[in-house]
Parts: C-alpha cells; structure tokens; sequence
C-alpha cells in the first residue's frame, strides 16, 4: 500500500500544523501507480474499461505492468530514451495509462493530446514539444499521418488498431516485445509530463512536469475526496485525461492508492448515461465540472447511486449546489483550485472543516498561498489582489518547455503568480475575484484566445479577430468573437463557415458559439486589443 500524504482524518488547523512532504530523492510515477501494487498484489483491479458498446474489460496491476514493461521495450527499440517526448492523442482508455507507464519507465517524457485538437493545434504541439513518437487510435490517425510531413522530429506512429507499415501496432508491438525490463532510475525532480496550457498572448506553452508532481497531487485528492482511499472506493470522471484535472485530479491518484479507474468518456456528456455508469459499475468517487453537476442536477438521480465524494472546481458552485449534492446525492462536493502549472493547492473538506459556500476553501496542507499585490507584498484580509503560491512546491511546474523568460515572468521572488485575482479572509478561506488575463473558462475548460483568433485570421475574408469569453449560467462563459471583416465580403453564411473552421482546426470545445462583425476593435497605444473592453459591451 503506497502511503498517504494525509496519515489520519483530523481537523484542517491540525492537518495543516503537523504535515511534513514526503518526497524520497528517487521517485518515478511509473513504479508508484503501477509496479509498487503489481508486485504486491499482482490480481488487484486497477482499471475497468466501458467500451462504446458497454461492455466492461477489467485490468489488474500485474497487466499494467506487463503491458507497459513490454511497451517501453518496444519504444526504446525505435530509440525513444531519456529526455525524448512521446506523445497520447487517445480518449480514455487502459492504452493511455500503458504509454505514461511506458514512457516514464524510459525516462522519456509523456505528452498527452486532447483528442478533439484539429491539425492547427496538434501540429503547434507536436513540433514545439519536438515529440520523437506518437501513440494514438484509428479515430485520430488521419490527423497524425496528415501532419507527419511538417513534423520532423516524429520517428514513430504507434496505433491501437489494425494498421499498415511503416505504422505500428501497438499491440503488436507489445505482443512481439520482452516482458524483462530494468527501468532507468529516476529522482524526484526529473521532468515526466508536459502538459500545454492556454495562455492569453503568443502561443500555448508547454508546462513540464516533474515525476515529484503526482505527490504534490496527493493531499488535496486525500481531503477533497474524503480522506481516499476507502474500503469499496471506486473513481471515475468524464474530464479528459488529456488534462491535469482530469488525468492528475483523480485518475493517477486513484491508481497510486489502489483504488480501481473507471475509464469511459461520453463523445456528448449525458447526465442520465452518467448515472447509469456510475450505478452499473459502483462508482463512489467522483471529479466532476462544474458544468456536468449543473447538467446532473437537471436529470432524476436513479436507484445503485452511491457516492461517497466528488470533487469540482473552475468556478464557485455556490450553497444551492452544495446542498443538492448532499440532498440528492447523499455525498459532499467539495471545491478545488489550483491550474496547469501549479494545481490543487486550494480545497475544502466537508470531513475536516467548516465549508462556507462561495468560498474555494482553503490552503492545502503542505502548500502555501498567500494574496499578494502587484509588488509582490500580502495584502491584509478581505482586499483583493493575486492570487499565488510559495516555492518551492512538489506540485509546481519546472518551468515553460524552452522558454525560460516565460518561465521567469511567472514568479515575483520565491512566489508564483497565478493570473487569478481573489481575496482571503481572516480564517483563510479563499474566495476567487475575477482572472487578470483574457483567459475564457467554459465548461471547465481554460482556453486561450490567441489560437482561436490566429485561426479565424486566416479566413479570406478576415481581417481581424477577438475572442472573449461571456457569462453563461451553464458553462459559466461561452466562447464569442469579434470580427472585422474585408471590404466586400459577403456574410452569408460566414458565420457557420467560421464556427465550422475553428472546429475542425482547432477544437470543437473552443469554437464560438456567438460571432458578431464589428467595423473596428478597441486597441492599445500599443497596438493591443482591449478585449476587456468588448466583455463590457
């Protein structure tokens, strides 16, 4: 049994007074999530997979570990070592954890690709990150073979299905490798997952980080979750593993605590199919957005739910919501804060202390948080400034993928600046403001306008673009656009053929749902665009 980063239940004051990281020299999330419980209980449950018919196939650890023994095997045979970047375009599937597995038992970097990304937002990915090789399914291959010429760096195609040379089986790769593997010794602080995050100007930048960032997960998983892990636990969230909450927020936790991962993601989330999984299959630990609460909250609760814990975050949910999930649902929801390169190091605890709704909770045990001014001085209770995080912290990203001066602009001194404003209270209960940056938040997601915009600009008919984000009661902000167009254009029809190009070449969970053409944006002296300034229109 790995060890908890919260040894008992107690009181917040108390958990926060007597914790202490524990965080060994060597380390390798690898070895933790999968090689510590194979050798120890090779038979335990570690994944039970719904596939789209329903039909449910259960992975134990001592498969896990074959499985990714096997496979880093056959990736260090096609020369991905220490350092290179193997990337996972894969929806949720036992075959995602196998390739992290995989790539982290090398030394190599994993690089998880949301699945719905078009070709502009793979390639920028794939070619910044400089991955050697790539694992993806039938659904997702077109894209990579489309987008292999401009990727030089790209050596290797691994797929989940039949495919043809020069692509590889993946398991066919596996079936024809050796199952004795001596995997590389790694320490805490040898980087393991680059994750990108959306930013509001320039590109998106690659967060990296260390094999150290999974126990930096632990205590907010431990406490938003009641004290995980529970005799009869069982997780499973409809987030993507592609991103950090859904991959770092429940899905690695679970597996590090041995509690069995419900894999299964919905192409369109359907609340009452959400229910009916998580009966069939006894699920009782739950990340949820803030927007499939809201969607469930909608829909009857049928009779076999039994959850013990859920854990949310990316807006407030608000006291309404809260007592929904203990009325109809019998189980708390607890809130979360924290983003890519520095996450969960905010939370509540129903089990640990007093929740005061509108509130994202408190500091973590073993994280330090703290409003600071523009100076970089903590402001006194109640006033509003950024919110940010003291280094040195196990959960805390390396830094930018190559480009350090970004890095640097992140942090004042020893503290991280997260972009989010909000204030604390005496007691030190944080409440969320408002963002100092453009970035959108809808449905959970954080997106960026910049590619957005990039896309729309290279329309024919586009001659500038704005995207912001508008309040939505479900989705908490809709993605909108502004756009000025050439003389002449014909706006027939340009709308749908706009929303249509953002989806397919960038994401459909960025695409705009509103699009207005305007004659002109505001500007800066500068030149740059007052997007705050068309929010308030």
């Amino acid at each position: 049994m790995n060890p908890r980063a919260i040894p008992a239940p107690g009181a917040w004051d108390e958990l926060r007074k007597t914790f202490r990281w524990q965080v060994p020299a060597g380390f390798n999330i690898a070895r933790a999530c999968c090689d510590s419980w194979a050798m120890a209980d090779p038979d335990r449950t570690a994944i039970i997979h719904i596939g789209e018919d329903g039909a449910a196939t259960t992975w134990t650890y001592g498969q896990l570990k074959r499985a990714s023994d096997r496979l880093a095997n056959a990736f260090a045979a096609r020369g991905v070592g220490r350092g290179d970047r193997v990337a996972v375009l894969l929806p949720q599937c036992p075959e995602v954890m196998i390739t992290h597995f995989a790539a982290h038992k090398l030394g190599a970097i994993s690089l998880p690709l949301f699945t719905l990304f078009g070709p502009d937002a793979l390639a920028f990915r794939l070619a910044d990150s400089g991955a050697k090789l790539a694992v993806t399914d039938p659904a997702n291959l077109e894209k990579l073979v489309n987008l292999r010429p401009e990727l030089p760096d790209l050596k290797e195609i691994f797929v989940t299905g039949p495919v043809q040379a020069p692509l590889r089986s993946f398991d066919d790769e596996i079936a024809g490798a050796s199952d004795q593997l001596v995997p590389v010794d790694t320490i805490a602080d040898d980087p393991a997952i680059l994750i990108y995050t959306s930013g509001t100007t320039g590109s998106p930048k690659g967060a990296l980080h260390a094999q150290r960032f999974l126990i930096g997960h632990l205590p907010s998983v431990e406490l938003q979750h009641e004290f995980l892990p529970q005799p009869g636990d069982v997780g499973w969230t409809p987030a993507d593993w592609a991103w950090i909450g859904g991959l770092m927020d429940l899905a690695m936790p679970c597996l590090y605590h041995g509690v069995p991962l419900v894999s299964h993601r919905f192409a369109k989330f359907d609340p009452e199919a959400a229910y009916r999984l998580i009966a069939d299959h006894g699920v009782r630990n739950l990340f949820l957005p803030p927007t499939a609460l809201k969607l469930m909250r909608q829909a009857p609760v049928p009779r076999g739910v039994d959850i013990r814990s859920i854990g949310s975050g990316g807006e407030s949910l608000g006291a309404d919501l809260l007592a929904w999930g203990h009325e109809s649902l019998g189980a708390p929801i607890n809130e979360i804060y924290g983003q890519t390169e520095c996450n969960l190091v905010i939370s509540t605890c129903h089990g640990a202390m007093d929740i005061r709704p509108g509130t994202m909770g408190r500091a973590v045990p073993g994280h330090e948080v703290a409003i600071l001014d523009g100076e970089g001085m903590p402001l006194p209770p109640g006033e509003i400034g950024e919110i940010c995080v003291r280094a040195p912290d196990p959960v805390m990203f390396l830094g930018y993928w190559n480009q350090p001066e970004k890095t640097a602009e992140k942090f004042t001194g020893d503290w991280l600046r997260t972009g989010d404003l909000g204030h604390c209270d005496e007691d030190g209960y944080f409440t969320y403001s408002s963002r100092d940056d453009d970035v959108i938040t809808s449905a959970g997601y954080r997106i960026g306008p910049t590619e957005i915009e990039n896309c729309l600009t290279g329309d024919p008919d586009v001659v500038m673009a704005a995207a912001v984000g508008l309040p939505d009661p479900v989705r908490t902000e809709i993605v909108a656009a502004f756009v000025v167009l050439r003389d002449g254009a014909q706006t027939e029809g340009l709308i749908e053929r706009l929303t249509h190009r953002v989806k397919s070449r960038v994401s459909p969970h960025v695409a705009p749902r509103k699009i207005t053409f305007v004659e002109s944006l505001p500007m800066t002296a500068t030149g740059k665009i007052m997007r705050r300034a068309l929010r308030e229109r």
